[in-house]
């Protein structure tokens, strides 16, 4: 699998900060997002994509291979100019596109078709037509995980979601079905807006994990670890995942553990854990060896 499809923290880096790119890609973030879109403002969105162009062309292959691009939406004065750049920003081995507002197929293929094969799309669902459209665009040419824009969705249909988020459960579970039905990599959860409060980047990190997310986006660097840690299988997890497989396998079907019945489902949770955590270990030292 691609790293972008085993990441669990996306770090943003508005486009237009330069600065910040190799900082970001030095975070410990499974891939950085550069943003086109809501961190640029209007009058800067030019000036931005050329000095995108120029950070990227600076970039070893291993970096590019994390980054992904957010353009703007279609519709939008912007979206042209951000499909030709993506074009050439593809050809030099940029790892994906993050599509926001994204609610129809046309729109997706047409950036499909300027990303190229190569390229990872991520849609963003962010409104009520996205939602209506997710099993289409999940399973639509070059889509590799779908993302939740969580704060966009609330204001989309005017909601006023508490600190939990409680209300938009039915929308997180819709989007890790839509992931599944499709054979996707496992959904990105949205944005905690505060950067200072890293207990609740946990909380939220960990219902994220509860829910059948594998990843969450981040507005700062102080949030990956936090995020990192909470989507990666524990120390305790890991242990009765192996003892699982062993005692399965000695037993040559159905077996019990600790007084609970081992049958094929819980054989096969605990041998997807255990994949899950040598992904994520190759995929832990590839970055190692190109930060070399």
């Amino acid at each position: 699998m691609s790293m972008i499809a085993l990441a669990r923290s996306f770090l943003f880096v508005p486009a237009n900060r330069p600065e910040r790119y190799a900082k970001a890609l030095a975070s410990g973030a499974g891939a950085v997002i550069i943003d086109l879109e809501d961190a640029v403002a209007p009058d800067a969105k030019a000036v931005a994509r050329t000095q995108l162009a120029g950070g990227v062309a600076a970039m070893s292959a291993a970096d590019r291979a994390r980054l992904l691009v957010r353009i703007n939406c279609g519709g939008t004065p912007w979206h042209e100019d951000d499909l030709s750049l993506l074009g050439r920003l593809a050809r030099d081995g940029l790892g994906g596109v993050v599509l926001p507002k994204l609610e129809t197929l046309v729109e997706l293929g047409r950036v499909a078709a300027a990303a190229g094969p190569a390229c990872a799309l991520l849609p963003m669902l962010e409104s009520a037509a996205g939602l209506a459209a997710l099993d289409v665009l999940a399973a639509g040419p070059g889509v590799t995980r779908l993302v939740f824009g969580n704060l966009d969705f609330q204001a989309d249909l005017g909601m006023a979601c508490g600190p939990d988020e409680a209300e938009l459960q039915p929308v997180r579970l819709a989007l890790v079905l839509a992931s599944r039905r499709a054979g996707l990599a496992t959904p990105v959860d949205g944005v905690t807006p505060g950067t200072g409060d890293l207990a609740q980047v946990q909380r939220d990190a960990e219902r994220s994990r509860r829910g059948g997310f594998g990843a969450k986006l981040c507005i700062h660097p102080a949030q990956v670890a936090a995020v990192n840690t909470a989507l990666a299988p524990t120390a305790a997890e890991l242990e009765w995942a192996q003892r699982v497989v062993e005692a399965s396998h000695n037993a040559g079907g159905v077996t019990t553990l600790d007084g609970r019945m081992v049958d094929a489902p819980v054989l096969r949770l605990a041998q997807r854990t255990l994949a899950l955590q040598a992904a994520l270990s190759d995929s832990g030292g590839q970055h190692a060896r190109a930060a070399r």
